[in-house]
């Protein structure tokens, strides 16, 4: 058995890596190869803290395990990320456990590896203004992400908190493109595609003012009660998942569903659009969503890319 520490995991994985792995992870689910499983997460009542699993299977390869892990509010004073998380990888013929991956920053490339997957099979081919509303600590990871599958040249940042933009664009100095904080009317008027990354309770893109065209791709809504985007925008747009009974449960569009303004068939499957199975974007004026609660194979699949290269590079710790 071997042990993959935090730091071990910054040292040999990439976010270009990491978006490969969760490429084929998509193409694997959409084939019926893997296989994410019901996922739990709930509020504890204790340390204001938010904690669950996600799991999952895929047989191709094979590859089985569980992420633990959740949202620790006071985490920062402490000096520590608020979120924490932890992989446990297991041989599929037996059951016995094979590795434990530190998944902290392993959760946030995944996380970005799926908004960057959406925005290429999703986004107009000629988007150049990127948007994204929260700038927290995932902030910066969905926009390498992004950079990293399509040409932009100008970056939006709208927070809440208004002392968060500067510092997201102090971050992103190095990219060649105009970075800058805005209103939000004026984030979702000028883009052509809209990261959302926020713990949101109450819509923060409004209904009214998306431009033709743009792409978003909803990535805070992983819990019941979070929303991020006004209902109103999902109709007659095309609707994108990675997991269609996630998105009507826990993720962005359990508002409309539970409204009765969406239906499960009105949903497509991510992998599908990638596999060829289904169509992505019908046409440049066309608005799509692209909703991502998050499955548990994502966490695996980032796991087993840690655990292959850290083994490689001699910095996984054998267990007895």
């Amino acid at each position: 058995m071997h042990y993959v520490s935090e730091e071990a995991v910054q040292q040999v994985v990439s976010q270009q890596d990491v978006t490969a792995a969760i490429e084929s992870m998509y193409v694997a689910m959409s084939r019926k190869d893997a296989q994410g499983f019901p996922t739990v997460r709930e509020s504890i009542g204790y340390a204001d803290a938010v904690f669950g699993f996600k799991s999952g299977i895929d047989r191709g390869i094979p590859l089985l395990g569980v992420k633990a892990g959740g949202y620790w509010k006071g985490n920062h004073a402490r000096g520590f990320a608020n979120h924490q998380s932890t992989v446990l990888l297991f041989d599929p013929d037996s059951g016995q456990p094979g590795a434990i991956v530190r998944g902290n920053l392993l959760t946030a490339l995944r996380t970005a590896a799926a908004s960057a997957i959406s925005i290429k099979y999703l986004a107009r081919e000629d988007a150049r203004v990127l948007g994204i509303i929260g700038a927290g600590g995932q902030a910066e990871y969905q926009v390498r992400a992004a950079f990293g599958v399509a040409a932009f040249d100008t970056v939006l940042v709208f927070d809440a908190d208004p002392g968060n933009p500067a510092e997201l664009i102090e971050k992103l100095s190095d990219l060649d493109a105009e970075c800058r904080g805005v209103s939000v009317e004026q984030l979702v008027g000028e883009s052509d595609v809209v990261i959302t990354i926020t713990p949101a309770t109450e819509p923060v893109v409004p209904g009214s003012g998306v431009r033709p065209g743009t792409h978003i791709a909803c990535m805070g809504a992983d819990t019941r009660g979070k929303h991020e985007v006004e209902t109103s925008i999902l109709a007659g747009a095309g609707l994108f998942v990675d997991d269609c009974s996630q998105s009507v449960s826990i993720g962005e569009f359990q508002h409309a569903y539970d409204a009765g303004q969406i239906q499960i068939d009105d949903l497509v499957f991510i992998g599908d659009v990638i596999d060829g199975q289904s169509p992505g974007r019908t046409d440049d004026s066309q608005v799509t969503v692209f909703d991502s609660s998050g499955v548990g194979l994502q966490d695996l699949y980032a796991a087993r890319l840690a655990l292959k290269l850290a083994l490689e590079k001699g910095l996984a710790t054998s267990l007895d």
